[in-house]
């Protein structure tokens, strides 16, 4: 059931969002061509069928046609057009509408994916359903992590904060088995080779602990599978609790539960937007002076 805001919360919602240019090291991003919405892939990803990549593999395996004609790797499209996917007409959102976002703080034991062999509960069960779209999920934590999970209907958003070329940080907050020594620490910062590649934390403050157990504050550019547990384990330490605390320019809210989300009003979503150079206009889905929040 919706969950009542105590006054003044609103307010606070804007704490969630800080500027990019204090979150990223890397040069700042400028809008080019890969953005614009007369693009077929753009146009599809952005009404929420898809991921880019997702839908240039589509094109290149000829199941995207216009006005009845196969689509070709670099077409252009509009809102007129008779797009259709695997014979099925695609219908458009309104091109006015800013896309719907969610933040969700994702508890240990749920899967970041719709299904699972296993019949694990999924983080996707938890979100409002909708019709015109799907949801995209914004970078994934593994079933015994939690923390902050963004979900989007916007591909090209999604691609933003996660292609590597933008290096969107990923902030952590760990606690490990014992305590780092100065000699682990420099090699966690200036790098760990993994079957899959050199991983380094851009970043590693001591946050303190208690008895066995020591919490430390990481950043990272990356999102390998499982990297920030498999650097510690190449150390020979156990990470026994790991919390994403921050994507890019996004902060997983303080008082937000485990288990529940909440939606990004419309002020709060162009503000995202302008923030990772995306195009901003229109009006939400949803009016602009609510947000709405579920328990799981």
């Amino acid at each position: 059931m919706p969950v009542n805001r105590r006054k003044g919360e609103n307010t606070r919602k804007s704490q969630r969002i800080h500027k990019l240019s204090s979150v990223s090291k890397g040069p700042e991003s400028t809008p080019d061509e890969e953005v614009e919405t007369s693009r077929l892939q753009k146009l599809l990803a952005r009404s929420g069928l898809g991921s880019r990549r997702e839908i240039e593999g589509m094109i290149a395996a000829g199941r995207v046609s216009i006005n009845g004609v196969t689509a070709k790797p670099g077409d252009r499209a509009g809102s007129g057009d008779m797009i259709r996917i695997d014979g099925k007409i695609v219908r458009f959102r309104l091109p006015a509408l800013l896309p719907r976002i969610i933040i969700y703080h994702k508890p240990e034991g749920e899967i970041v994916s719709v299904r699972d062999p296993q019949g694990r509960p999924s983080v996707f069960d938890k979100l409002p359903k909708i019709r015109s779209s799907r949801w995209i999920a914004i970078g994934r934590l593994d079933f015994n992590t939690s923390g902050l999970l963004i979900f989007t209907t916007d591909g090209a958003l999604a691609n933003r904060l996660m292609h590597p070329r933008y290096e969107m940080e990923r902030e952590y907050a760990v606690r490990i088995v014992g305590e780092l020594t100065a000699e682990q620490t420099t090699r966690l910062t200036a790098g760990i080779a993994l079957e899959d590649g050199l991983a380094k934390f851009d970043q590693l403050s001591d946050e303190g602990g208690t008895g066995t157990n020591h919490w430390y504050r990481i950043t990272l550019k990356e999102g390998k599978n499982r990297e920030v547990r498999r650097m510690f384990e190449a150390l020979g330490l156990t990470v026994s609790r790991l919390i994403r605390v921050r994507f890019g320019p996004v902060n997983l809210p303080p008082r937000l539960k485990r288990g529940m989300w909440i939606e990004l009003m419309s002020t709060e979503v162009e503000q995202l937007l302008k923030l990772v150079n995306l195009p901003v206009s229109g009006i939400s889905e949803k009016p602009s002076s609510t947000s709405a929040d579920r328990r799981a």
